[in-house]
This record gives C-alpha cells, structure tokens and sequence, in this order.
C-alpha cells in the first residue's frame, strides 16, 4: 500500500510544507552555497527513520574482503551507523557533523549484500533439500547485477560468496572490484542503497550525478526508481540538465540563511515559454540573466561569458531565439525579479530597428557577426600586441587584412551574394510586421497586403546597399566593411595574420585565452566594442 511523506522547510515567511507519495519524486536544484546539503539534513531529521540520507561527501573505496558478519548487524550499520539496533544515526552515521562528515559506508553495504546472499542461499538450500522446487528469489546482488551490467554492458561483475571481481566482455582476465572506475564504483553503490534501504521509505540523494557519466544518469534513475516502487525519492543537485530530465516536483533553492535554525528561499518551477532546463537555470541564477546566438560550445559563448562576468549567460541559437527570450521572460510575471537582456548580431538592421530592439532590452553588435569582431582594429592590435608585434607590424597588418577582405568582396559574385543575402532579410523582416488581422474578406487582404508591400523597392534597397559597400571599400573603411558583410570565413583572415594558424586553432586558442583570462588586454579589447548593458 502507498506510503505519504510529509516534511516542512522553514522559510521567511513560515514553514513550506511538502508531501510525496511512494513511487514519487522531489526534485531540488540550486548553486553552490545555496544550502542544499543542509537542506537534505533538515529533510532527513524531519523525516527520522523513514528516511535514508545518501551524502554528496561519500567515500567510495570497494572492499569485498571485509569481514562479514549477520545481515541485521550490517543493516542496522548501514543505516544508523552502528550494528545494534537504536544506535543514534546523528552519532554514530554522521559523527555529529551531519551536513560536512564524509559518509565511510561502503564496508556495510558490502557487508549487508553477502549477509542477504548467504541467508537466502542457504534458505533456498533448505528448501531443496526438502524437495520443495519453487523458484528461488532473486538475491540483491543478482538484482544489482543485472542492472549495473545493463547500465555498463562491456563489463560483467563476478559475484561469488565472498568475493567480487570484474571483467571486460571478450576478455577472462578478472580483477578485484576495488579496481573499478569511480563511476563504476559510484553506479554499484547506488544501486546496493537503493536495494538496501527500509520499505516504504524516503532516499534522500544528495548530488546524484557525482562520478555518473551523463549518457547513463537518466537510465541510473529510472532503473532505481522502478525498483523500489515502495519508496520515494528525493534529489537535491546542482545540476539543472539532470533535473530537468527527470519527472517529478521540482523546485529551486535561491538561498539560505543561517538564522533561527536555518531558512531557505524556495520557490516552484513556474510554466513559461521556455524549455524546463532553461526555466531551471534562469531561476537558479543569482545574477541577471543575458541571453545570446550561438550555443554553449560557440565562440558566442565564450565571449559574452568573459566580457559580462556580472551575468548568466545562456546561448539561445538564433537571433530570433535571443528576442523571443527576452520579450518571454520580461512579460512573465514568475520571473520579473530577475533582470533580462539580449545581444544580437548586427544583421543589417536598419536605426528605427535598433532603437525599437534597444527598447526591448535587446543591443545590437556593431559587426555583421561575432566572428568580424576579430577583424576591428581595437581587437587586432590587442591580438598583435599580445604575439608580440609593434605599432609598424600592426599598422601592416590591418592594411593586409583590409586588403584581403576587400578581395574576398571583389572575388566572383561575393558581393552580389551579400547583397541578395540583404535583401532576404529585409522582406522578410517586412512580412513579418505586416498586420492582417482587421481585415474580414480575401479582397481586404490582398488590398492590405499590396498597401503594406508597394513601398518595398527591391531595387532601390540593393542599390543602396551595394553603394555603402563600395563606399566602404573605396575608403578602406574595415569597421564599416564589418558591419556590412557577413561571411563567417573572415575569421579565418584574422587567424592568419594575427597568428599564422588555420580558423579551427584560432577559435580554440581564443576561447582558451578568455576562459582563463589570461591575456587581459584582449578581454578589454573586446569590452570597448561590445555594447554596455546595465542590470535595471
């Protein structure tokens, strides 16, 4: 029969309380600091013995040689602490440090799993020799078995009756358990836990995804969670792709304050127009939130994450994916507490364009893309000054790259494609605005629409484009040129006269250099061009 569990967590404006049934889950994610280990503390004392607390501060040393002893004695070891019934688990478990004492259990729980295979070895033993041929139960250690070798399928685990080994497929050389990876260890341990743990309990698991690999954490869970359909889980983590894949309450831990006891500001995970993951991360920042192109890998990314140190930075893709996150989460009411912006690339975007973004919260490169950012004389010289060349090698340098950004224009129909790429943009960003909702037959429509369309002259448009252009290059302009032409191949150009290597190394040793902030000059190189954006 189902169990309920009810606990409260105090918080500054009173007890929150919270209540799961078996075969549930609770999901707590929050930053470092934020009191989540004290937080599992609190569940568990809450909770007393229908509750069983697997620390983030956990040992992981295999020993299948340790002495064995009775299967309640390494029970009650395994869950208090001590092998006598009614050991205090503060004491004796957790040494009276409960949210800071390295949990040393990994002797009982092997302990605990021979105890269970030898009694219920010996019990099915008995009951042959009494002729009876029911099917003998499954031991823990053959549950556990088959789960880890489901999970980690180029290894099998050879279990005798008092000894543990490990194997490759294809291969009969056997070596101790002792000897298995940390996330093999850390996997066997989990699954022992959670098969070892009272019925009709809460598991408590603080930082579920230490040592666990992140292709088979999902799979870890859902394993766990199936098998003891008794039990309830709660998972406190920092890790805001692994909450967001799991089903369950979840709920962000903003802070915690050390007063009366202790106190936590938690709030739910509200629906909004994000994805659950991003929603997590947006309410688990405690910084303003600045959304930009490109992914997590990008040089976007590693730009914007070392030029404004002040924000969380979260890659969104595309340009209309920067915008539409801004507007979504500053007309979301759940999320107005936390301040938002965007940045977008330039794109051709027309003044009226870039003021109305502005007034969204949105700013606007002063380059085509972020790529042509390395082709602006403020960022050139930073870089060339950093590989050691002088005011004359710079100035050759920037006329060199001029000059091969300017052939790279002229060569074939570059320029024309450039220009019709412009065009794209601007009819579409028209029909995009076009408003057709007062109109109420098809004839309304399409005098609507013709009304809204007449006045773009393709022509005309492309002319004017293709005149800045020449203009730029009749001036040698790279700055203008830059916010012109969009051609992620110049970065190549950069890499070859400021470093003498191919774009791939480039990119990779620029992303390095502002990940740790070693060459500050280039990180205020970019700071100047960049725009500013103030929290508000």
């Amino acid at each position: 029969m189902p169990s309920n569990f009810s606990f409260g967590i105090p918080t500054p404006s009173g007890l929150k309380n919270f209540t799961l049934a078996s075969g549930t889950s609770i999901l707590f994610v929050g930053a470092n600091g934020c009191g989540k280990t004290r937080l599992a503390v609190r569940i568990e004392d809450t909770l007393g013995s229908r509750a069983h607390r697997i620390s983030a501060h956990r040992a992981l040393n295999l020993n299948s040689s340790v002495s064995k002893i009775s299967e309640e004695q390494a029970l009650n070891a395994l869950r208090t602490g001590g092998t006598y019934r009614g050991s205090n688990r503060t004491n004796s478990r957790w040494s009276n440090q409960s949210p800071i004492h390295l949990l040393n259990d990994y002797d009982y729980l092997i302990q605990a799993l021979f105890a269970e295979q030898s009694n219920k070895a010996l019990e099915t033993h008995k009951k042959a020799r009494k002729g009876d041929i029911t099917p003998p139960k499954p031991t823990k250690f053959e549950i556990l078995t088959e789960i880890w070798e489901r999970l980690i399928p180029h290894r099998r685990l050879i279990i005798t009756g008092d000894q543990i080994e490990v194997k490759s497929v294809g291969d009969n050389i056997q070596y101790p358990a002792r000897e298995m990876s940390d996330g093999e260890r850390a996997i066997f341990y989990l699954i022992g836990q959670t098969l070892c743990t009272v019925d009709n309990s809460v598991l408590i698991i603080d930082e579920p995804e230490l040592h666990i690999h992140k292709s088979i954490m999902s799979s870890l869970w859902d394993e766990l969670e199936a098998i003891r359909p008794d039990c309830a889980f709660i998972f406190i983590s920092h890790d805001l792709e692994f909450v967001a894949s799991r089903i369950g309450e979840k709920y962000i831990i903003r802070e915690f304050n050390n007063i009366s006891g202790g106190q936590w500001i938690i709030e739910d995970v509200p629906e909004t127009g994000f994805g659950e993951e991003i929603t997590t991360k947006i309410l688990g920042s405690r910084r303003p939130i600045l959304f930009v192109e490109g992914t997590s890998s990008s040089l976007d990314y590693a730009i914007y994450r070392n030029c404004y140190p002040d924000w969380t930075v979260i890659p969104r893709g595309s340009c209309e994916s920067v915008i539409h996150s801004v507007v979504t989460m500053r007309s979301n009411a759940a999320l107005t507490r936390i301040t938002c912006s965007g940045i977008v690339d330039a794109d051709d975007y027309s003044h009226d364009e870039i003021s109305y973004l502005n007034t969204l919260g949105i700013k606007v490169l002063p380059t085509s893309e972020i790529e042509n950012l390395f082709l602006l004389p403020d960022i050139v010289t930073a870089i060339g000054r950093h590989e050691g060349h002088d005011n004359s090698a710079l100035v050759t340098i920037l006329q060199q790259m001029t000059n091969d950004v300017i052939s790279d224009i002229q060569h074939g129909n570059n320029l024309e494609k450039v220009i019709t790429r412009y065009c794209r943009r601007r009819i579409d960003r028209l029909l995009k605005k076009i408003d057709l909702s007062s109109a109420s037959t098809v004839a309304d429509i399409a005098t609507e629409y013709t009304a809204e369309t007449s006045a773009l002259d393709i022509v005309t448009i492309a002319t004017a484009q293709e005149t800045k252009i020449n203009n730029c290059i009749t001036n040698r302009d790279i700055t203008g040129l830059m916010s012109l032409y969009d051609n992620k191949g110049l970065l190549a150009i950069a890499a070859r006269h400021l470093r003498a290597t191919s774009r791939s190394n480039f990119e990779s040793w620029i992303i390095r250099v502002l990940g740790n902030n070693s060459v500050s000059g280039i990180t205020n190189a970019f700071k100047s061009v960049l725009p500013t954006i103030v929290a508000s």
